[in-house]
């Protein structure tokens, strides 16, 4: 018996992204055909069970165009759709889409938000927005001068620390010159 791994998918106006959530998996085959039919195979775990899967995708795709990248917690494909419209579901049919395929909310994107204008977000990077991260340079210059406010607010209690780090560390020093002798 085949088991199903767990299957998250977005989409753009021009491609899908389909992530197969399954770590340590070997024997990895991907086949996508023209009219959208996606299948996989793998196995995986430590007693190698059996993983297959296959989607009959919304509308038509181009296979040349796609890629595939297999990593060590799962298989991120790239599938580059025939015609650039957004589709209404993953899968053709009326059926219920199964229990194992659901939206990938960390790369999904609404209609009306997607300009197409910003670099290609093809690359799995966990959900990290590099662009929070912001000019290293303003932060830093931000940083020192918190820090020179408190030094100038603090400088009695500053002493105060320093003449007891003093006291402390002098037991210590006679104690090694104590035992160097």
């Amino acid at each position: 018996m085949s088991r199903h791994p767990e299957v998250k998918w977005a989409q753009r106006l021009d491609k899908v992204y389909i992530t197969l959530l399954l770590p340590d998996a070997k024997n990895v085959k991907v086949n996508l055909e023209p009219d959208g039919v996606f299948a996989f195979s793998a196995t995986a775990g430590a007693e190698n069970h059996f993983y297959e899967l296959k989607l009959n995708l919304f509308d038509k795709v181009n296979v040349e165009e796609s890629r595939i990248n297999t990593g060590a917690r799962s298989i991120f494909c790239v599938v580059e759709k025939a015609k650039k419209v957004w589709w209404n579901k993953l899968l053709c049919g009326d059926e219920k889409t199964p229990h194992y395929v659901k939206v990938d909310w960390d790369k999904w994107v609404d209609e009306d938000d997607d300009d197409n204008n910003g670099p290609p977000n093809d690359l799995d990077l966990g959900g990290m927005d590099f662009s929070k991260l912001g000019n290293m340079e303003e932060m830093g210059e931000g940083m020192g001068n918190d820090f020179d406010d408190s030094d100038d607010e603090d400088q009695g209690a500053e002493k105060t620390t320093s003449e007891a780090t003093t006291e402390v560390a002098a037991p210590e020093a006679k104690a090694e010159a104590a035992s160097s002798t």
